[in-house]
């Protein structure tokens, strides 16, 4: 009871009614009268902070009110920011692509198997009747392998074409095999032979030497230059790739280039291929077998 008596002074306090008035000083007249309660003020006060402070965050939320708070980005910061998001997001996605493209070449060029290539579930079959599906090789397939591998062992050369002199006793390896689309004609100063073939198709050394050129050009795009024994020079034009650096030593038959279609002199996927003797352009149909 003693508790109560002491809490009952505070809260008539807080209801007792309270007048304040308004007059005019020179004529005492009342101009505003209202009644008013702490309990009442209190209330007041309390819903008005509590409308302003909402007022204010809605302002700062939904207007242009909030970019000249102090170290909050603008319109145009935030539009790069998500912009350079998505731009490195996508360049992520490419490297890796590129990643598994070049690992797959160097499989490709040093004859491994591609256990270490990641691949794509999406590109993988996924159909239950193809799961168990297994290959056998087929003795024709065997044959046919083992014809294809002699030939290409040793009938890397026309046996009955001219010779320059020196040259009658070298084998050369063909740098690629498709169709020759444009034939060597030293008077329109075609200085070589022009073979079709596949985009990203391998291109191989035609003798054992020494690159002494690996560049970008703007006429025949990414070209590689090899110098081999007896003065010989062989030139590989437009390719989309190279894998060879100036100095660096190859083997006959090493992959050094990736077919394409660079440079402004060029009209498809092809390779240009040059050889050289002396200083002087040979005819590459007269020494190789394409």
């Amino acid at each position: 009871m003693s508790q109560l008596k002491e809490k009952t002074p505070l809260l008539e306090k807080l209801k007792n009614k309270y007048r304040l008035t308004i007059s005019n000083e020179a004529t005492f007249d009342e101009v505003l009268s209202i009644r008013l309660s702490r309990l009442n003020v209190f209330t007041v006060t309390g819903i008005f902070s509590i409308l302003l402070i909402a007022l204010v965050t809605l302002l700062i939320s939904f207007t242009p009110l909030k970019e000249y708070i102090p170290g909050y980005p603008d319109g145009e910061m935030r539009r790069n920011i998500e912009q350079n998001s998505v731009l490195v997001d996508s360049l992520i996605i490419e490297l890796n692509k590129r990643d598994q493209f070049f690992q797959g070449i160097r499989n490709v060029v040093s004859g491994n198997d591609f256990d270490n290539v990641s691949q794509n579930a999406n590109d993988t079959i996924v159909d239950p009747k193809y799961k168990n599906l297994a290959f056998t090789k087929s003795a024709s397939d065997s044959l046919f392998r083992k014809e294809h591998e002699e030939d290409e062992k040793y009938n890397l050369t026309l046996e009955d074409a001219p010779k320059s002199k020196g040259l009658s006793n070298i084998h050369f390896f063909a740098p690629i095999k498709g169709m020759v689309s444009n034939h060597f004609d030293s008077k329109s100063e075609h200085y070589g032979t022009d073979i079709v073939g596949g985009v990203n198709e391998r291109i191989s050394s035609i003798l054992e030497g020494t690159v002494i050129f690996s560049e970008w050009t703007l006429n025949t795009g990414y070209v590689i230059q090899i110098q081999h024994a007896n003065d010989l020079l062989s030139v590989y034009k437009h390719n989309s790739e190279l894998l060879k650096k100036a100095g660096e030593r190859v083997k006959a038959g090493e992959a050094i280039a990736l077919l394409g279609n660079s440079g402004e002199f060029t009209s498809g996927p092809h390779l240009h291929f040059e050889l050289w003797h002396n200083g002087r352009p040979l005819n590459p149909e007269d020494y190789i077998k394409f």
